[in-house]
Parts: C-alpha cells; sequence; structure tokens
C-alpha cells in the first residue's frame, strides 16, 4: 500500500511537469517566449500549478507517513500484550535485599506441596520434588493415598508441629495404621553443603492402638522427580536393602551433586520403577498401573524394578511388617571426600536425628508459648488444639509457578497469542509462596483469604508474611488488578473444575492484605518489633507502597457505584433463570444473598467497608513513611473520611425498623425456586429447578439481616455513644437471630434466605452456617467496644465473653471428636460442616484463644 501510494504522488508530479515538454519548473515557458501580458498570465497559472503541485507533494508525504505509521503501531501492538496481562511497571517486591541471601536460602527446600499428604520442594520453578504414597484398604480393596482427598475418609491427619523453615511433624491415621512424618533441614558452617543445605525424612508406621496384628504389613511409595526433566541415576544397591542403600543420584545447577539414601534397623524389602513423564499429578496413576500388571502377571503386588530410558522420576516401593521406622536423608553439593557424605549421613538418621526431632520439638514448644500468650484458662487439651491450627496453617504453606487464565471476549483476543483459549489469556509466568486454605479442597492461593491467613502467620514469622504478601502484590497488572484465585502449574489445574479456572479482570475480591498491613503498622507504633525488625517493615513498605496504591486505585474507580462513596461487587449474573439468589463470588461470601436482580444501582455495605480499611491503611503508610505527595495523601485522607462519615453511611445503608445496615438494589422478596420442565436440543423431556419471580422489583434496601450487616460494626464506624451500637448488640445476640451456643450464624433465622438452597445443586453456603473468619472480626470489634468508653461497654464486654467461649469450645469439640479443624460449624449443632483440614481461616480460632485482634 506504501508503494502504491508513492507511484500515484510520482505520477501526479510527473504529468506537470510534462506539459512544458521536460523542461525544468524553474523557467516556464511564457517568461522563455517574452511576451509581457502572455507573460502575467502564465505567472498566474505557474503559481496556481506550483500550489497544487506542493500540495499533492504534502499529501503524497502524509499518506506515505499515515501508512508507514500504521504499519510501525500495527508492528508494535504486535509485541505489546494486552493490558490486562501486562505485569505492572515498577520494581518487584522479591527483589528486595532482605528476601536474598540467608532468608532466600533458609526458605528454599521446605514441604510446599500442600495437596499430598507429604511432599517437599524447593522455590523453584523446575524443583527436584519428593513425596510418599502408601497403600490403604477401603471396602476391602488396596487404594493409593498420595493427593489429600476428603473422600480418602482418613480418621486424621494434618501437622501437630510446624515452623515454616526446617522442620515439621505429621500425624496420618489410616484405620488400623499411623503413619507419622518428619521432616528436618541441616546446614553446616563447613560449606560442604549444597544450596538450601540437607534435609531428612523420618516415617515412623505402627499399628493403631496397643494391640494391633503383629503382621500387618505396609507398603510405601516414596519418590523422586525432576521436574526438569534431567535424568536420574538408580543406585546399585536399591534392591538389595541391608540397612542403607543408595537409592538415588543426580545433579543440578541449584543444589550441585546429590544424593538420596534410605536408611533403617528394620528388615525391609524394597522395589522400585523409573519414568520418563513431564507430569507429576500423574504419577498415582503410573504406580497404579505398573503394580495392577506386576499383579496379573506374577500375582505379587510389588513395582517391576525397571525403569524407562531417561527416567526423571524414580518410585521406590518399601515394605515391611508393623512397626517400622525408615529415614530417607538428602546430601547436596557433593564435591568427592572433601563433602564429607557419610558424616552428613549419620547427623541426619538414626539417633543422632532423633535428637535433633527432639530439639526441634522443644523449640516449636517455646516459640509458640512466646508468640501466643494463651492464659491460664485455657486446659492442655485446648492448647493442644491451638498448636495444630498453627502447625497446619505453616505447614500448608506451598510454592506454585505457573500462568493463570484470564478471562478475555474472543472477540477482544489478538492474534500475538496463539496459546489463548476459546476465552482467556495466559496471565506472565509467575512464582506464587502462599499459604493456603485447606490441602484436601482448596490447595492453592486465594487472595481473599490470605490478609486472614496472615494475621496469624505474623505473630509468628513476619519475614515469612513480607515474603507471602510481597508474591501476592508482584501479581499486579498495569491496571492495578490481582487474579483473586490462583491456579498455578498443571498440578494445580489438575485440582480445580475447568469452569472455575478462568479469572476475570472486571471482578474483584475483599481486600484483606490490608488487614494484616494495618496490623504490622499498628505493631510498630506499639512497639512490637525491635529497631530492625522495623526498618525491614518500613523498607518493604516503601517500595509496596506504590502497588498499594495502584491496587486501591482500582477498586476506588472499577468497583465504585452510582453515589458519590458507594461501590458494588461486579460479576453477578443478571441474566441467569436458574440461581434463586444471583452468587457475588467476587465479595467472597458467595451465595450470601443481595438484591434479587442485579445492576449497576446497587450499593454493597461491605465493599464500601472493606475500601474504608484500605483508604485508612493507606493514609496510614504514607504518614508512617513520611511521603511528600500531598494529593496523594489527601486523597487516602478524604476518601477515608468520606467512608466513614457515620451519617452519610447511614443515609444509603441504615434500616431503622430492622436496627441494621444492609445494600441497596433493585429487589423484591418474592422469588422461589421452581420445577419446571424443559425439552433439551436433543429433544428429551426433563426437568430443571428454576427461578420464578412473582413480585416485580424495586430500589430498595435488601432486607437480610446477616455477617454483610455488620461490615459497619465490625469497621468501627459506630460512634461507642450511639443507640445504633446498641442495637447491633441487640442483633448479635439475639437467639432468634444470629445468636447461637457455637457462634454466629451467617444469615439470619428470620431472613427469607435462610438455609435456602441457591441451585438444585448448591446447597446453602453463606446462609446460615457459622464461619471463623467473620465471628473473629465480629469479635474483634466486641472486644473494641468493651474497652472504650461508652454506655455500651459493660454490654458489649458480657457479649464478647461468651461468643468467644462459644467459638473455643465449638471447634475444640469437634476436634477431638472427628480429629479436624473444619471448614465451618452447623447452625443447629455446631457440628463441623463443609471441607475438613480446613485450617485457613479457622485457625484464627488460635488468635481468639490468645485474643490478638487486629485494628480494622
Amino acid at each position: 500500500m506504501t508503494g502504491a501510494s508513492r507511484r500515484s504522488a510520482h505520477g501526479r508530479i510527473k504529468s506537470s511537469s510534462s506539459s512544458s515538454g521536460g523542461d525544468s519548473l524553474r523557467y516556464p515557458p511564457s517568461i522563455r517566449r517574452g511576451g509581457k501580458g502572455k507573460e502575467l498570465v502564465s505567472i498566474g497559472a505557474f503559481k496556481s500549478n506550483l500550489k497544487i503541485l506542493v500540495a499533492l507533494m504534502l499529501l503524497g508525504i502524509a499518506i506515505i507517513y499515515f501508512v508507514i505509521n500504521r504499519i510501525v503501531v500495527s508492528h508494535e501492538s504486535q509485541k505489546q500484550p494486552p493490558r490486562v496481562i501486562t505485569p505492572f511497571p515498577a520494581p518487584k517486591l522479591m527483589d528486595l535485599s532482605m528476601f536474598q541471601g540467608e532468608h532466600k536460602e533458609s526458605l528454599y527446600w521446605g514441604t510446599y506441596r500442600p495437596h499430598v499428604y507429604f511432599g517437599v520442594r524447593a522455590r523453584t520453578p523446575e524443583s527436584l520434588v519428593a513425596g510418599l504414597m502408601w497403600l490403604g484398604v477401603k471396602d476391602e480393596m488396596y487404594v493409593m493415598r498420595h493427593f489429600c482427598e476428603n473422600s480418602d475418609d482418613l480418621s486424621s491427619f494434618g501437622w501437630r508441629e510446624h515452623n515454616g523453615r526446617d522442620f515439621g511433624r505429621q500425624e496420618l491415621v489410616e484405620n488400623d495404621m499411623i503413619l507419622e512424618t518428619s521432616f528436618v533441614k541441616s546446614k553446616g558452617d563447613d560449606g560442604s553443603f549444597g544450596y538450601g543445605g540437607d534435609w531428612s525424612v523420618r516415617i515412623d508406621v505402627k499399628n493403631k492402638g496397643l494391640s494391633g496384628d503383629a503382621k500387618r504389613s505396609a507398603h510405601l511409595f516414596f519418590y523422586l522427580a525432576d521436574e526438569g526433566g534431567s535424568v536420574l541415576n538408580l543406585g546399585r544397591d536399591a534392591l538389595d536393602f541391608q540397612g542403607s542403600s543408595l537409592l538415588v543420584s543426580g545433579s543440578r545447577e541449584d543444589v550441585g551433586d546429590w544424593q538420596i539414601h534410605l536408611r533403617s534397623e528394620n528388615q525391609l524389602e524394597t522395589h522400585y520403577s523409573g519414568f520418563k513423564t513431564p507430569h507429576i499429578y500423574n504419577l498415582s496413576d503410573l504406580v497404579q498401573r505398573n503394580l495392577a500388571l506386576q499383579a496379573r502377571k506374577f500375582g505379587r503386588l510389588q513395582l517391576s524394578d525397571t525403569s524407562e530410558d531417561s527416567s526423571n522420576i524414580y518410585v521406590f516401593q518399601i515394605s515391611g511388617k508393623l512397626p517400622f521406622t525408615i529415614d530417607i536423608p538428602f546430601v547436596s553439593g557433593i564435591r568427592g571426600e572433601s563433602s564429607n557424605v557419610e558424616k552428613r549421613l549419620t547427623s541426619l538418621t538414626g539417633l543422632p536425628l532423633s535428637d535433633l526431632l527432639r530439639k526441634k520439638h522443644r523449640e516449636f514448644d517455646a516459640k509458640f508459648t512466646e508468640c501466643f500468650n494463651i492464659s491460664e484458662e485455657h486446659d492442655s487439651e485446648t492448647v493442644r488444639v491451638g498448636k495444630t491450627a498453627m502447625a497446619n496453617m505453616i505447614g500448608g504453606i506451598g510454592y506454585f509457578y505457573g500462568q493463570s487464565k484470564i478471562y478475555v471476549p474472543k472477540s477482544s483476543q489478538a492474534s500475538i497469542s496463539p496459546e489463548s483459549g476459546d476465552n482467556h489469556l495466559l496471565y506472565w509466568p509467575a512464582e506464587l509462596y502462599t499459604a493456603v486454605p485447606s490441602r484436601p479442597f482448596f490447595p492453592r492461593g486465594f487472595l481473599w483469604d490470605e490478609g486472614f491467613h496472615q494475621l496469624l502467620i505474623w505473630r509468628w514469622d513476619f519475614r515469612m508474611t513480607l515474603d507471602i504478601v510481597g508474591h501476592w502484590l508482584d501479581l499486579l497488572n498495569i491496571d492495578g488488578w490481582i487474579p483473586r484465585e490462583q491456579i498455578l502449574g498443571a498440578e494445580a489445574l489438575s485440582k480445580v473444575p475447568e469452569e472455575f479456572v478462568v479469572q476475570y479482570p472486571s471482578n474483584g475480591n475483599p481486600p484483606t492484605l490490608f488487614l494484616v498491613i494495618r496490623d504490622l503498622i499498628d505493631g510498630i507504633k506499639t512497639e512490637k518489633f525491635i529497631a530492625s525488625e522495623k526498618d525491614e517493615i518500613l523498607s518493604f513498605l516503601e517500595r509496596a507502597s506504590v502497588r498499594l496504591d495502584a491496587w486501591f486505585q482500582w477498586f476506588n474507580t472499577s468497583q465504585t457505584g452510582k453515589e458519590r462513596g458507594s461501590y458494588f461487587w461486579h460479576g453477578r449474573d443478571n441474566t441467569t433463570t436458574r440461581e434463586l439468589n444471583p452468587k457475588t463470588l467476587s465479595s467472597g461470601l458467595d451465595d450470601y444473598p443481595r438484591a434479587s436482580h442485579p445492576s449497576e444501582d446497587e450499593r454493597h455495605v461491605d465493599l464500601r467497608c472493606w475500601m474504608y480499611l484500605a483508604a485508612d491503611c493507606m493514609h496510614s503508610i504514607t504518614e508512617l513513611l513520611g511521603k511528600d505527595d500531598k494529593f496523594s495523601k489527601e486523597d487516602y485522607n478524604s476518601t477515608a473520611t468520606l467512608l466513614s462519615n457515620f451519617d452519610l453511611l447511614n443515609q444509603m445503608h441504615y434500616d431503622k425498623d430492622h436496627g441494621a445496615y444492609f445494600d441497596f438494589g433493585n429487589h423484591t422478596e418474592k422469588v422461589k425456586l421452581v420445577w419446571k420442565e424443559v425439552i433439551s436440543e436433543n429433544g428429551h423431556l426433563s426437568r430443571q429447578l428454576v427461578r420464578k419471580t412473582s413480585g416485580k422489583p424495586k430500589l430498595r434496601l435488601v432486607p437480610q439481616v446477616g455477617y454483610v450487616s455488620f461490615f459497619p460494626f465490625m469497621s468501627r464506624i459506630i460512634p461507642a455513644e450511639s443507640p445504633i451500637l446498641e442495637k447491633q448488640l441487640d442483633l448479635i445476640s439475639n437467639r432468634s437471630i444470629l445468636w447461637s451456643d457455637y457462634g454466629l450464624v451467617s444469615l439470619a433465622k428470620t431472613s427469607s434466605m435462610y438455609m435456602k438452597r441457591n441451585t438444585e445443586h448448591d446447597a446453602p453456603y453463606w446462609r446460615g452456617p457459622i464461619w471463623m473468619n467473620m465471628n473473629y472480626m465480629i469479635l474483634s470489634s466486641l472486644h473494641h467496644y468493651s474497652t472504650v468508653d461508652g454506655p455500651y461497654s459493660d454490654k458489649a464486654r458480657a457479649i464478647y465473653k461468651e461468643l468467644r467461649s462459644n467459638l473455643i469450645r465449638n471447634v475444640v469439640r469437634n476436634y477431638y471428636e472427628t480429629g479436624y479443624i473444619w471448614e465451618q460449624y452447623d447452625q443447629d449443632k455446631g457440628t463441623g460442616k463443609g471441607t475438613r483440614l480446613f485450617t485457613g481461616w479457622s485457625a484464627l480460632t488460635l488468635l481468639i484463644m490468645s485474643e490478638e485482634y487486629p485494628i480494622f
């Protein structure tokens, strides 16, 4: 196109000059002929022709510039990814010096595979990965245990102790067998160790109870895999176990030459199988197929003792009569005899390992007592549950690497992303170090959960908290958005249904990371940190502030409502006919009832309060850092002032008749689910549960009393002397509304939506059951109002004491009855519900025991 434009312009110029027979344009023919009158006419014609010529030349140049510019811009646009998958242009937090050196190396190896019953990996994308499987029995058939599954029906499992850095002890109870897995790291000062040091795994297997069947055998499968595909070398004595064997060895750039050994004083039988595969998530299937083939061929339950060419995974079957103990040490950085391999192996096995584990146990107990000032009112059984909550929160921390899938309408997708799907683009490759809500069911990062997790973790190890928060903030894109659910890597993807994988960049999630940041700032102000620790936190906040500002601004622009000072959660489906009340997944409260007909007229009181927290926290950061940017400081302060304006809050959200705060939107109470016969595309008749609306919705407050109604109370916006505070206290303590002997239910028992299914397949989730995070926040504010001067402090104190006692007693009772801490608790009986081993925010029970509360 550019060439054609040039030829066209050139042709026009040439035709103008050809009228003179090819003479120079500087000498018009009329001048050379010498006629005076004609000369004047010819000069006028010349000037006219000259203007046309110049205009044509300029037009040609403009066309050429336009075409070239379009080509260049088009080419550049193909180089630049869409904004939604473009990283935020600021220095990464994880590049701070505080996260390098000794800190980084001390966290290199860990039990960072929360989705398996036991696993070890390094904090690097293509790591050496270790793990454990074993054969359990269910319905009189052998089943392979590998990934944490609720359906496995283990009597109990989880970490009993874990310090997050170099030690953890876990117990798994399988029918009549108990497995205890211990992990410990070691690094000497002689420089003979590889990066991250050595580590060892001890596995104790014993009968449950004192009088077990002496003939009971157990089959364990310990494996090592190289995610990068590097070939592993099988030890020469892997089959002939005589108390000590080199199982496998290899070499890596990060840790140098390394070896894995097996040592035990018990009589054991060992077998192996080697595999070549880039995937680890289907390893248990490969092992089961190998065992099945051997059973069919030879009638024996053992691995084939063969390996594929260039195997990057080795699985070792270790079988023995109960009880038995095995030690599996890993040594790295081997460089000949000077590496003292035998000495290091000895220190990580047998009696020296027993001594080391006892030492770590004592250190864990001492640190727990130091970090959590649990009063003598709690008995040893209650304290044990607190330790279990802490250990599982820390032991559930994982490391993930991969690319999130981000929703983009198909019409908007650029041709630059051949890896994109029908409706998504891939985020940039990213790593995430994070706690997880539940190892069996939610073994991945959730943004709004993480703020609650860190309220506990920073009190144990604030540097781990800064590391985790830094990883999350480094996921910020150029618009200031963070994907709310992180499903990174093939193993994480294998645990999530496809419909929940894609993340929507229009949708937020409660910015709970501000909770822990505010808590850390309060810790600085109250001198909970020594000078060097304070400097580390300030250094972190200095770099984090630009990302936190972008995150805040994303919320403050993309989630705002029509009225000044109003906000609403995006992502609700206003076209669905299958949901009783369209879910608000972005709020974190999923099926909590909002306006019956989603629209942009909505005002969500919980999001308004989250934004107050964020604005107030940002203002505190600018003051703490002494920022000179007065505009930003005043902007945060004015937003916080606006959102804490009690009169404006009441105008927008308060209902005098109920004495409660409500959402606002297009709403009717006259909705229900009814069965309807429908004909499918293939002509089959079926019944579906669909929504029927019998009343016309109108703009109004949504009369649903529940957790959302207490966000202004949790935010402490209500003045201590306000009569509204007394009404809030009355609602909380009313047995006919929210109060139970086990905690506060999520939705009022008088609500039209109380315990109602949202669809045929969606049981009530936030419509009655008791949730620990919201109870913790309400309890925190009860504690606050009980300590400030006001006419209702005594009432708040009495409610606080009883609610606190109810929550602790119920969690402890359930733990000893079921072996687990649960996701939620039944609104009528207090029994555990949802997924078990939910030691995300349910672990906040420990902070309730120690009466540690955040400033909202």
